[in-house]
């Protein structure tokens, strides 16, 4: 299993990849169209505080989702460890 920035075109997104090349998305950061960032973590139900706006910068929602822990429940017995490298997508390097 791999746990892994993507970067997208507007931010980032953070995926879990799991042993036969299975990728989730379990949260990302965005720069929002009106010029705000935002960040995301996916959990199994609602959770109004999963979501954050008006972040100071990229890293901060990065850090935000990488510490909101709720989507870890999507891969119990798994530990994942942040890579700390950012992949670039083909199309988008």
């Amino acid at each position: 299993m791999r746990l892994y920035w993507r970067q997208r075109k507007r931010g980032f997104d953070l995926i879990v990849e799991d042993d036969d090349g299975d990728s989730f998305n379990v949260g990302g950061v965005r720069h929002t169209r009106r010029g705000g960032i935002e960040a995301m973590a996916k959990t199994m139900g609602y959770d109004p505080g999963r979501a954050m706006k008006n972040l100071p910068s990229m890293e901060h929602g990065m850090q935000f989702v990488e510490q909101f822990e709720p989507w870890r429940d999507f891969f119990p017995g798994y530990p994942l460890e942040l890579e700390p490298d950012i992949v670039v997508p083909d199309e988008l390097a």
